[in-house]
């Protein structure tokens, strides 16, 4: 009872979006402008509605006509308008503009900012719901030479477009306001960007935080939070830390996926990656140029004792951007959602990479009861599309023997399923393992170093160890102050 109470008083003192908006233009030192192109001003008009906006809001635009909005931001090199660069352009752009044409001698207290969104609302099939890029450049000191930044994807799930519009105009409220008056703790700032707002009608699936306010933000822990607040299914980020947009990396991309708890990675990972790539892009169908390697980790694995330890993540992290690897975090604790999410963008050749005692499971019924068609149906979504299993094998502990396709035991049901995709091309065996290896896992790697042992340096791969004992990773220690400081 007391938890639901608390959250009901919290509900009740979410502002509402008229005081949100009041508040920002009865502030004697936040001025700047507003540029909506897709979906109407539906951000400016909450403003111009509540009343005092003549002191905030310096020009409000829309730049439908794409002749018009060329001229205005100029032509971007892949034709599109609804993209992350194109959404960076109007945000320099306008405060260019603001600086340019405000006197700092007349106005030296001013607070500039820029307030843009670019977006494609569902269109009349209903087929394609839309989606857009909203995104805030400001200023919390008016000295501040470098401009804060935040910037987000959206994914629209209402069917109509007046819907949409207003939800994107609730969105940019809840954006501007927590920029200016909870920048300091950016995981809550990521759940206001829902008030008022069901999460039904809308998907955040990227968002960076940057500039000097932020410099103790790590987007990659932000990533994080996105999967947590269920206010997406997966998210990515590079091996800059920067978070990356799913669609944007996967589209009609050739996608070679590694799932693991790489905790901490280990040269048979790295094995297993470099042997099945090798393979894959030797794949008829596959365009070395444009295939994409994905390190996935389940949201269940980082739960795997209990809560998710946000430290354990970051130092997963760490060592998998400092070999150059793309990360991906999802909830897809089945293989068949995994396919299924990227099927979504592409229909080019998937490789999954994964290891005997993996395939096991994955012909194990108990996963697949909630479906009405069982594992059949399941199996459908994972093997029906261009997809192929690269098997790495497993040394059995007990008898030594090596596990591989040919001898895997899988339940006496599931033996002529397996026959059947085995033998039809869909599973095929890396045999160019390093047999040095076999013994090495990650939870035994993990246990040496929590425990202080040796030996377990010459089990990952070159440099990994350094930055371990370097960074203490893997041992207990407390994010930093200032990140805790901003999040209580």
């Amino acid at each position: 009872m007391g938890t639901v109470a608390n959250r009901m008083n919290e509900f009740e003192n979410i502002p509402s979006i008229k005081a949100k908006t009041l508040r920002i233009n009865l502030h004697p030192d936040i001025y700047g402008t507003f540029a909506e192109i897709g979906a109407g001003q539906e951000t400016a008009r909450h403003f111009f509605r509540a009343g005092g906006a003549s002191g905030t809001i310096a020009k409000a635009m829309s730049a439908y006509d794409k002749s018009f909005s060329d001229a205005i931001y100029g032509v971007e090199s892949d034709g599109r308008y609804v993209t992350q660069s194109r959404l960076k352009t109007m945000l320099n752009h306008e405060i260019q503009l603001v600086e340019e044409r405000i006197d700092r001698k007349n106005n030296p207290n001013y607070l500039f900012f820029s307030f843009a969104n670019t977006v494609a609302t569902i269109d009349f099939s209903k087929r394609y719901k839309g989606h857009g890029w909203v995104g805030i450049k400001f200023q919390l000191d008016p000295k501040q030479k470098e401009y804060d930044e935040i910037i987000l994807h959206i994914r629209f799930k209402q069917n109509e477009a007046r819907l949409q519009q207003e939800t994107l105009g609730i969105l940019g409220v809840n954006l501007i306001y927590g920029a200016f008056f909870k920048y300091n703790k950016p995981k809550k700032l990521l759940k206001y960007l829902y008030d008022h707002i069901d999460k039904d009608t809308i998907e955040i699936d990227m968002i960076n935080f940057i500039g000097p306010s932020f410099k103790d933000v790590d987007n990659r822990l932000m990533s994080l939070q996105l999967i947590k607040n269920d206010m997406t299914d997966a998210v990515m980020f590079g091996p800059d830390g920067n978070n990356l947009l799913p669609a944007a990396r996967l589209y009609k991309k050739n996608i070679l996926a590694l799932r693991g708890s790489f905790r901490p990675v280990t040269k048979v990972n790295m094995d297993m990656f470099q042997k099945s790539y090798d393979i894959f892009i030797r794949e008829q169908t596959v365009d070395v140029e444009n295939a994409i390697v994905i390190f996935e980790i389940t949201l269940s694995n980082l739960k795997a004792s209990g809560e998710i330890d946000e430290q354990d993540f970051m130092d997963r992290a760490e060592l998998l951007c400092s070999l150059g690897h793309t990360v991906m975090i999802s909830k897809f604790q089945e293989y068949y959602k995994l396919v299924e999410y990227f099927n979504n963008y592409t229909k080019a050749r998937l490789g999954i990479t994964m290891g005997v005692n993996n395939l096991i499971e994955v012909f194990d019924e108990k996963y697949y009861r909630h479906l009405s068609g069982g594992i059949l149906e399941a199996f459908g979504k994972l093997f029906f599309k261009d997809l192929k299993v690269y098997l790495y094998p497993m040394k059995d502990a007990t008898t030594g023997q090596i596990m591989t396709s040919n001898n895997v035991k899988v339940h006496p049901r599931m033996k002529e399923l397996y026959k059947f995709f085995k033998y039809n091309g869909k599973v095929m065996d890396i045999i160019d393992y390093d047999p040095d290896i076999m013994h090495i896992f990650s939870r035994d790697v993990l246990k040496r170093i929590t425990n202080g042992e040796e030996g377990w340096e010459e089990m990952l791969p070159e440099g990994i160890a350094d930055i371990i004992k370097e960074k203490k990773l893997f041992v207990r220690k407390a994010l930093p102050k200032t990140q805790e400081v901003a999040d209580e």
